[in-house]
């Protein structure tokens, strides 16, 4: 299985040198041609380029006369870059350090949330941005005092790692920002979970993700699917985004599809039952009633209440199970699944039956 993330896009740090190679590509004009147009050495030009040379008022006119734009344009995109690339080499603050050491950043790059880069000022920048925070005291406002981290609290799975699940569920928002949705419509949420019930027996998650968010984006309800960073054990989120829109958010962690469709029903529940209210779901989820609730919902959403006396007495028989999932219209692996939380059979037992998935 392979998922693509919506990537966020930070400022970059361009050197006006690199412009210039651009229009010097269009025009198929060559480094040797460009010292000699504008009267410097072939490794003068280079180091124009690359931006190891300070473009002074005589060299923006000649840039001018040669490339075109004005002066002023070239001498304003070389201010501007040495003054990113000197905040690059400012050192961080006590705070800054602190506070980036808990944020998940190498799993963040690995993930392609934010890019690669060489400076720490650079990673500051850019996770600030992924946040969309302008500084670490206002992100500490934001997830360390405000209503969010009352929501992470709800499981003992995510602490102290609140800057992982924080950087998963800041994930979440910029790619359902992707995902056009009709206004939230719980009633209409409630009955599309038929058709969601219905693609449990499909095991190409290339075809039902995408069935999915288009099912439930009728709703105003965002299906994002996100792979989880270093530190945050969350396999299933929601959040109201708006009182228009929501997020379901799920990571596949367990990659299995009674986990999956079992997670994704819990959250489910907790749109319908529980309104706006953040939920996170890690493996060691609390036992708050809201929880026990959406465990219910889920469980008998996928095998309703008339046919569990039928469910327990599967045992461990391949055909009945198989035939019974059929009657249901689910997969093998959610009965298997059921059977295995019963206790009827045990967890390691008929795992064979369950689809598995993989990131690629």
């Amino acid at each position: 299985m392979m998922l693509e993330n919506n990537v966020f896009k930070p400022s970059q740090l361009i050197p006006p040198g690199e412009t210039i190679s651009e229009i010097l590509e269009e025009r198929k004009i060559t480094t040797g041609d460009f010292a000699h147009v504008i009267g410097v050495p072939y490794d003068v030009a280079n180091k124009l380029l690359v931006g190891d040379l300070i473009i002074n008022k005589e060299m923006a006119a000649v840039l001018s006369g040669i490339l075109g734009a004005s002066p002023t344009f070239w001498l304003n995109r070389e201010e501007r870059y040495r003054a990113q690339l000197s905040e690059l080499h400012t050192p961080l603050s006590s705070e800054e350090d602190n506070w980036l050491k808990e944020i998940p950043v190498s799993a963040m790059q690995k993930n392609g949330w934010i890019p690669k880069v060489a400076f720490p000022a650079q990673n500051l920048r850019n996770c600030l941005s992924f946040f969309d925070v302008p500084d670490v005291q206002s992100w500490k406002e934001i997830y360390s005092a405000g209503s969010e981290l009352a929501a992470f609290r709800t499981s003992p799975a995510f602490d102290p790692k609140l800057g992982a699940v924080a950087a998963w569920l800041r994930q979440g928002e910029i790619e359902a920002d992707f995902i056009d949705c009709s206004f939230w419509d719980k009633d209409k949420f409630f009955a599309a979970l038929q058709d969601a019930r219905y693609l449990t027996t499909q095991e190409d998650p290339s075809i039902f993700i995408p069935e999915l968010q288009k099912i439930f984006a009728a709703c105003g309800v965002a299906v994002v699917i996100a792979r989880t960073p270093d530190g945050c054990q969350a396999s299933g989120a929601t959040k109201f985004i708006s009182n228009e829109k929501a997020i379901l958010m799920l990571s596949f962690r367990h990659l299995s599809d009674d986990h999956f469709w079992f997670t994704f029903f819990h959250e489910a529940a907790h749109l319908i039952l529980h309104g706006d209210v953040v939920f996170v779901e890690g493996e060691h989820c609390s036992d708050s009633v809201q929880e026990q609730e959406a465990n219910t919902f889920s469980a008998d959403f996928l095998i309703p209440v008339e046919y569990k006396d039928e469910l327990r007495l599967l045992g461990s028989d391949v055909r009945k199970i198989f035939r019974f999932a059929k009657k249901l219209g689910v997969s093998p692996g959610i009965v298997v699944g059921q059977l295995q939380h019963l206790g009827i059979v045990k967890h390691y037992h008929l795992q064979k039956l369950k689809v598995r998935y993989k990131w690629v």
